[in-house]
């Protein structure tokens, strides 16, 4: 309700479309302030409005482009800033690209390397100084199910997103201690703006393996809040992430270069 005080500010990057947005919506239905960053300033004030009227909660406004050194920079500045501190950081920016390695370009692999690895690691290391200060605060880091194995042949993505796992796993165990909470999130195939952005055909694809970014949102709120340092939303990607995990290398690849559907390149 309006007359609630709010619960701290959390920031979301990629914050105007798909997993984003859903963060955005839940955490100002719970009474959070928001930062909201991404690229198109234009989709970033609709956002902001709209949330404002919805919620009453205060929303403010980063544009930013996290693939360069001077949109990665603002926002650390941001994160750093203590006389608005906060609370919860949502690393969820990110792309992919429908295209192996080697037909690819040093720009677009400098580039997904920048958005998926180095401004997760970058944001993370800018906001954590205050929350161990204080010893309270959050961190979530969108991963996807496809890091725990190579599940698209020639494609980078995948050994981005096993970073993003192994950061949070890492990172969640050494600031536990000051009360601190990191999760990499790690959802399947969800409906977003993602695919189509990367170029990756979805035509066809069976029902049962989307997911909805509203009921991701939540499970990896939830999660975090319960010290988890992994969010796996869904007993079907649960399952495909322990196949992944435990089965032999050599399976693994075979099913990845028949184009496993299940567990392709275009799980987010």
């Amino acid at each position: 309700m309006p007359d609630q005080p709010p619960r701290g500010v959390a920031l979301i990057t990629g914050a105007t479309a798909g997993l984003g947005a859903a963060f955005a919506a839940r955490l100002a239905a719970e009474r959070w302030d928001l930062t909201l960053v991404a690229r198109d300033a234009e989709r970033l004030s609709a956002s902001a409005a709209e949330l404002r009227a919805r919620h009453g909660v205060r929303v403010s406004v980063l544009p930013a482009d996290l693939a360069t050194e001077s949109g990665t920079a603002a926002v650390e500045d941001r994160l750093r800033d203590a006389t608005e501190p906060v609370e919860l950081l949502v690393n969820n920016a990110g792309i992919g690209l429908n295209k192996a390695f080697h037909g690819s370009t040093l720009d677009d692999e400098l580039r997904i390397l920048r958005l998926n690895v180095e401004a997760v690691m970058r944001l993370t290391f800018a906001v954590l100084p205050q929350m161990t200060e204080r010893r309270s605060g959050g961190v979530i880091n969108v991963s996807s199910v496809s890091g725990y194995g190579v599940t698209a042949p020639g494609s980078t993505y995948t050994a981005t997103k096993a970073y993003v796992i192994n950061f949070s796993e890492s990172i969640a165990q050494s600031v536990r201690r000051y009360g601190v909470r990191v999760l990499a999130l790690c959802p399947g195939f969800v409906r977003t703006e993602f695919h189509q952005r990367a170029g990756i055909p979805t035509a066809g694809s069976p029902g049962w393996i989307w997911l909805d970014a509203g009921t991701v949102a939540a499970k990896a709120l939830a999660d975090l809040r319960k010290g988890r340092y992994v969010s796996v939303p869904s007993v079907r990607y649960k399952i495909a992430a322990s196949a992944l995990r435990h089965t032999p290398h050599g399976l693994v690849r075979r099913f990845s270069e028949a184009g496993n559907r299940f567990v392709g390149r275009g799980a987010r």
